[in-house]
């Protein structure tokens, strides 16, 4: 890690930052000859700063704060290593941090701790999942009262309508989506194919898959911090919001996984077009938690005005194959590579508890060799199926008292989570539709 920062003497500061658990980064700004003691010995927050509101806010009542004194937690740089901020005017490296106890043991309301811990449990099976993801988000001109697509660059136009896999609408924004691939590489985040989307000004981008868990979390953490930025210095906003435009579909965050075994064979497939037993188990684990494990892919106010029948975005608890109307999806494709599709969450989420729902959820059902009901055939929009819980008040319920969330979570994790669910919605009940759009889409 100092090596970095001596080939690059340009870096005149660093962010230490770690994700709390909306998502948001959490940390310092600090001189850089000071970089040195940061790698050796970390830093000191209190541990309640991890679990603040999407406002930023303490946790009214939460035991974090006055009941222990707001006690510090040392943070400690993730093997990520330093990375540039290419989106800052001056020359910044960004630490990557999460959180340990004063007695070294991780702190339990870290949210990727809360990933690292099952892909631990993965590891003791001599297992190791291989993830990918694929994040939607939207380009938006907010200056004004009303959001509107940004203005081409290249064009002085604004195309007010979506553009499904359209080159126009990429090519209208070619230097952006250049600086973006470029910066992509200087903080080795691998994306890979970008497409425009249903959505007016929406675009998808893919990140490679990896056999990392925990690095394909912070790849798409980093990207949403990196992406936000960098469209800020080009004059507009980018933002993973579930639902901007009520009108138009919403962002998604897709999930697609396999796991391999000791020989690096993966266990999903079976050399034909319905994947292995296991691949199965799996599913079912996913369907059987998908109810608790909502508040993970929806976990703000705004994320349920995406989970709507035909709109791009599943609301029935179903699998299938090669069918993007299901909760569930198996692609087709080289059996080798036989997968699952995970495609509820919304482009909001804290990436490290989806993840770690998902593949805890898949782990369980693997473990326990479980049975998914028959896969769906048509449009699952049509069929009587059951459904996600389709408010937020349901979902954290749901969430505080599933049995399956509190196999995957710690206990502490999963009250500062319903805590700060609970606080947020209470004050966004005192808001109207444009502060509520004001305050998530820059932030989440």
């Amino acid at each position: 890690m100092k090596n970095w920062l001596r080939k690059h003497p340009e870096v005149r500061t660093i962010r230490v930052a770690a994700a709390d658990l909306n998502g948001q980064p959490r940390g310092k700004r600090v001189p850089v000859r000071f970089a040195d003691t940061v790698v050796e010995n970390g830093t000191r927050f209190p541990m309640s700063v991890l679990n603040l509101d999407i406002w930023g806010e303490d946790i009214e009542d939460s035991p974090l704060v006055f009941e222990t004194g707001d006690q510090d937690g040392i943070l400690k740089p993730t093997e990520r290593g330093f990375m540039p901020m290419p989106w800052l005017d001056s020359a910044t490296a960004l630490l990557p941090i999460w959180m340990f106890r004063e007695n070294g043991k991780p702190y339990e309301g870290d949210p990727r701790h809360a990933l690292a811990r099952v892909v631990e449990r993965y590891k003791a099976l001599g297992l190791t999942p291989v993830c990918a993801m694929e994040l939607e988000f939207f380009l938006i001109d907010d200056s004004g009262k009303t959001l509107q697509v940004p203005t081409s660059p290249r064009s002085g136009k604004r195309r007010k309508a979506a553009e499904i896999m359209s080159i126009r609408a990429l090519d209208a924004f070619d230097t952006f989506f250049t600086d973006l691939y470029d910066a992509c590489e200087a903080m080795d985040i691998p994306a890979d194919t970008a497409i425009s989307e249903a959505g007016l000004g929406q675009f998808e981008i893919n990140l490679m898959h990896t056999d990392d868990a925990l690095r394909a979390a912070d790849d798409a953490w980093l990207f949403k911090l990196l992406l936000k930025g960098l469209a800020r210095r080009h004059g507009f906003a980018a933002s993973f919001m579930a639902k901007p435009y009520p009108e138009y579909s919403g962002n998604g965050l897709h999930t697609h996984f396999s796991v391999l075994d000791a020989e690096g064979n993966n266990i999903f497939s079976d050399g034909g077009t319905d994947g292995s037993e296991r691949l199965k188990h799996a599913v079912a684990g996913c369907i059987a938690a998908m109810p608790d494990s909502t508040l993970l892919f929806a976990p703000h106010a705004n994320s349920y005005d995406r989970l709507v029948p035909e709109a791009h975005a599943p609301n029935g608890i179903c699998w299938a194959y090669e069918n993007r109307t299901s909760a569930i999806r198996i692609p087709s494709g080289n059996p080798s590579a036989r997968r699952i599709e995970h495609r509820v969450a919304g482009g909001d989420v804290n990436p490290y508890l989806m993840l770690a729902g998902i593949l805890g959820a898949a782990l369980t059902g693997i473990e326990e060799e479980m049975t998914p009901p028959p896969p769906i055939t048509g449009n699952a929009y049509a069929l009587d199926l059951p459904l996600l819980p389709d408010n937020w008040g349901e979902a954290i319920d749901t969430f505080e008292k599933s049995e399956a969330m509190h196999r995957i979570f710690p206990d502490g994790l999963i009250r500062n989570l319903v805590m700060t669910k609970r606080q947020e919605m209470h004050y966004m009940e005192e808001l109207t539709p444009e502060e509520k759009t004001e305050i998530y889409l820059d932030t989440v």
